[in-house]
């Protein structure tokens, strides 16, 4: 099992901030968001992750290798506990591909398709971060032992699913037979919304090489174009969600995230709680 991380967007609605940093760079308290989701595939036993960048996010390669001159200057100051923070992750191989041209999620996972392989992969952005007490990735990874599908994570009923991909269920009620993008009030085929993360099968290639043999014009290119061929041939299922999912695509649901992690954390909940009493009572 590999994992890959889509991370090679310009992340215009962090502007300015985003101008010379890279979002998913961008810090919640003390740990970049791309951190997190290479810290679940982790815990969900993956060993081997690939991540897509960008020419102007250097920054993201550098963030996952040694700092030698730090790691030299923390310990002769004996400061233990802060060089164990900025060590690489143990255990797991990263490498980065350069998508070149911006031309969509399809063109991106296509890059990576000689590094993975034939082996089943975990899909991740930045942008979806995931509190709970089983990981996100390990979720998908035991419905795919189960059924030996494609497995999309997913939402019930979330308050704005015109804003998701919403489910068409089989009969069975367990494969994804197709999806709608932003289905308009009252036309979703089910209460059933994908979030963006997947766990896919090495089949995927095959399905995106042939949708991209379709595609026309200079329009971005979708992976959902392939993986709807999978949909069709019976070939996915879905994963309901379980635990608290951020989507940290805008700077409230960064901040809602932000929140929530600070209160993983006993003082940082403390002076969390302080500073809003302050001007909850300042307000009154």
């Amino acid at each position: 099992m590999k994992g890959l991380i889509i991370a090679a967007g310009y992340g215009t609605r962090f502007l300015p901030a985003t101008k010379t940093v890279p979002k998913e760079m961008l810090p919640l308290m003390d740990k970049p968001s791309v951190a997190f989701i290479v810290e679940e595939m982790i815990q969900s036993g993956i060993k081997d992750i690939v991540i897509i960048t960008s020419r102007r996010k250097k920054c993201m390669d550098d963030f996952f290798d040694r700092e030698v001159e730090l790691e030299r200057e923390l310990s002769l100051k004996n400061k233990t506990e802060l060089l164990e923070k900025i060590k690489p992750y143990r255990d797991v191989n990263i490498c980065f591909i350069r998508q070149q041209e911006m031309k969509g999620v399809g063109h991106a996972m296509l890059q990576a398709e000689s590094v993975i392989g034939n082996e089943p992969f975990v899909v991740a952005y930045p942008d979806d971060l995931h509190f709970g007490e089983k990981p996100l990735a390990k979720q998908l990874i035991d419905a795919y032992n189960e059924s030996g599908c494609t497995v999309l994570a997913t939402l019930f009923d979330p308050p704005e699913l015109y804003a998701y991909a919403a489910l068409k269920l089989a009969s069975d009620g367990v494969h994804v037979e197709d999806l709608v993008e932003k289905p308009a009030p009252g036309t979703a085929p089910s209460r059933e919304a994908s979030i963006g993360r997947y766990l896919y099968t090495p089949e995927i290639f095959g399905a995106l090489r042939r949708a991209w043999a379709e595609h026309t014009g200079p329009g971005e290119f979708y992976h959902v174009d392939g993986l709807k061929k999978l949909c069709a041939a019976g070939k996915v299922v879905f994963k309901r969600v379980e635990g608290d999912r951020y989507d940290i695509g805008t700077p409230e649901g960064f901040l809602k995230a932000t929140v929530a992690y600070a209160c993983r954390v006993p003082e940082w909940e403390k002076v969390l709680i302080e500073e809003v009493k302050k001007r909850a009572g300042g307000e009154g």
